[in-house]
């Protein structure tokens, strides 16, 4: 007869651990499955949060670059090749000083007896002024113009008392300080123009004089330059003169305004022209004498020709373009302003739009711009 077996109580404990454990383990895994469905739905969040983001931040360049196009212009302006004379020269400021400027005193006690002048009398050298009562006559030592007239007839006067005084008017100096930068350049003999500021008056002279002993003016050392000039009535003494000593001339040349002049990367100077197609094509052109306003053109242009130059170009910016896209429009425009007469090579492209004298345009440019 058989005998029932029961199961023992450690059997019973290893299968309820064995239940328990696996219960743990699929926990385990629905916890994990569930961390990673949230890690995808934050991945996913972030992907269409960027993505929204890349889109307005590419809707917003277009439009920045539809502003840009529409906002910035480049503005050109027509120049003329003329005819004409050009230089450069030296210019200083001074003050005319009479050469012969001369006041006559008694030399004794007298009385004067005879005045044969009057104020305003042009006299010449060795002509009588005056006669004393001892029969001692004073006369003009040098041509000149009685200025002053300090005594009478019949007066008595003492030793020293001033009598007449006799300037030369027509005969003056003026002496200029040049400094050390430019004093190479001024030598004796050189010519000169002299430029009265008051009256406009110019006369020509030469450099007479030239004192090489220096004196100074803060870390600059100067000389001083004499020029000796004839001058007219309503010029005297003490008035400010201009001295110009000319330097390069040239005449009867093709003359060019420097602003309509460009310069490419090496600093070669070319022209803008009009081509058959409508475009703006570079012209290279040799210059020569340049005064800081005008050049001559040696090569490359003749006298006519109409040539176009950028002057100014309006754009706006892009705080002011972000502003008109996200609500209320406030563009600030710029202005690029022309070279002057000091030109350096740049390099860049020029923009296609219109220019100003003469008519609208628009085209294709070349490379290398200014």
């Amino acid at each position: 007869m058989k005998e029932d077996v029961k199961p023992s109580k450690a059997s019973k404990a290893d299968r309820e651990k064995a239940r328990e454990a696996k219960a743990a383990k699929v926990l385990a895994a629905k916890q994990e499955k569930e961390k990673k469905a949230r890690r995808r739905r934050r991945r996913i969040r972030r992907l269409i949060i960027f993505l929204l983001i890349l889109a307005v931040l590419a809707t917003a360049g277009y439009f920045i670059i539809q502003k840009l196009k529409s906002q910035y212009t480049v503005n050109y302006q027509a120049y003329t090749v003329t005819t004409g004379t050009i230089s450069n020269s030296l210019s200083f400021n001074g003050t005319l000083q009479a050469i012969n400027n001369t006041t006559y005193s008694a030399a004794s006690d007298a009385t004067v007896r005879m005045l044969y002048v009057k104020k305003g009398d042009e006299v010449k050298q060795g002509d009588m002024l005056l006669r004393y009562s001892t029969g001692k006559t004073v006369t003009a030592d040098f041509d000149g113009t009685v200025n002053q007239l300090l005594i009478s007839e019949g007066v008595e006067v003492k030793e020293g008392d001033e009598l007449i005084q006799l300037v030369d008017f027509e005969h003056m100096k003026v002496s200029i300080r040049v400094d050390e930068y430019d004093i190479s350049d001024v030598k004796i003999g050189d010519e000169c123009r002299i430029t009265a500021t008051a009256t406009e008056d110019t006369f020509t002279s030469t450099i007479a004089d030239i004192n090489y002993t220096s004196s100074s003016s803060g870390s600059v050392a100067y000389y001083t330059a004499t020029a000796y000039v004839d001058v007219k009535g309503g010029v005297y003494p003490g008035m400010q003169v201009t001295v110009t000593i000319p330097q390069d001339e040239a005449s009867n040349v093709v003359i060019l305004k420097e602003d309509a002049l460009s310069f490419d990367r090496t600093n070669q100077a070319f022209v803008y022209m009009l081509g058959e197609d409508g475009s703006l094509q570079p012209v290279y052109v040799k210059t020569g004498v340049s005064n800081g306003n005008y050049v001559e053109i040696k090569q490359g242009l003749v006298s006519g020709d109409t040539v176009y130059a950028e002057v100014a170009a309006t754009e706006s910016s892009s705080g002011g373009l972000l502003s008109s896209l996200f609500g209320g429009t406030n563009i600030m425009g710029g202005s690029r302003q022309g070279q002057g007469s000091s030109r350096s090579s740049q390099s860049g492209q020029r923009s296609s739009g219109g220019f100003s004298g003469g008519g609208n345009w628009s085209g294709s440019f070349p490379g290398g711009g200014r």
